[in-house]
């Protein structure tokens, strides 16, 4: 891919992923202690820095959700699953995050949508972003940690701001929503509106990984003409899986 100069709303975008993972001097702490020493696991953290290991943890999904941090596995000789570790992503730190896509394959994409049935084009879209969600929780090692809703929603936001999104999770009375201020897929989604399907299967398949079954919608779109992406979410109830199952 030929290197290009950042727009402002790339820039802004790239400002606020650096910030979102750096911005915290505790967080620099901790990517500058895994950076010295790989692999260590979430209690080694917390104790090497005086935290409780759910703050040292938070931390650590901020770095890996921003590409800076990787997650691995120490195997044990004792019975049980082996302990996750954390190095940072590269030995030297690089602020710098691919911005760009191969304009010709979306663009692609975005014709070959276009010809299909459009609920036949807006299922495969979400599958894909689906398929490409579960990929993302795994990576992150996200899947088999218990957390909140709410809290949840914060990884996904950091993880669709890695991919360009310039994400951030908030609360509008008692609906949880992600907010994007940018689509890393600019204009071939104004003219092919169907590709936000891609990013509302994004959405499911994150969460669906980290939290179970989800409900997604998108309320408001950057391709439809809005100012900004909004996509709700909630949890599927236990009791209304099983209504849904009988």
């Amino acid at each position: 891919m030929v290197a290009r100069d950042l727009n402002p709303t790339e820039f802004a975008n790239l400002v606020n992923a650096i910030t979102s993972a750096f911005g915290d001097p505790t967080r620099r702490d901790i990517y500058l202690l895994v950076q010295a020493e790989p692999d260590l696991t979430v209690a080694e953290v917390a104790e090497r820095t005086g935290l409780h290991p759910n703050v040292a943890r938070h931390h650590l999904d901020k770095l890996v959700g921003g590409g800076y941090v990787d997650v691995g596995q120490r195997s044990g000789g004792g019975a049980g699953r082996p302990a996750k570790t954390y190095a940072a992503a590269s030995p030297g730190l690089s602020l710098t995050f691919d911005v760009g896509h191969d304009d010709i394959l979306v663009t692609l994409l975005g014709k070959a949508l276009s010809r299909l049935d459009p609920d036949d084009a807006a299922e495969l879209a979400e599958e894909v972003g689906e398929e490409f969600g579960r990929k993302m929780a795994a990576e992150l090692g996200s899947a088999d940690q218990q957390r909140s809703f709410r809290s949840a929603l914060h990884v996904v936001a950091d993880a669709l701001s890695a991919h360009g999104f310039a994400a951030h999770a908030d609360r509008r009375g008692e609906e949880l929503r992600l907010v994007a201020q940018h689509c890393p897929f600019g204009d071939v989604a104004v003219e092919h509106p169907v590709i936000c399907a891609v990013d509302r299967g994004m959405v499911r398949g994150l969460l669906d990984s980290m939290v179970g079954e989800t409900t997604v919608e998108l309320s408001s779109s950057v391709a439809q003409g809005d100012d900004r992406c909004v996509v709700g979410a909630e949890p599927v109830l236990a009791d209304e899986r099983a209504a849904v199952t009988d």
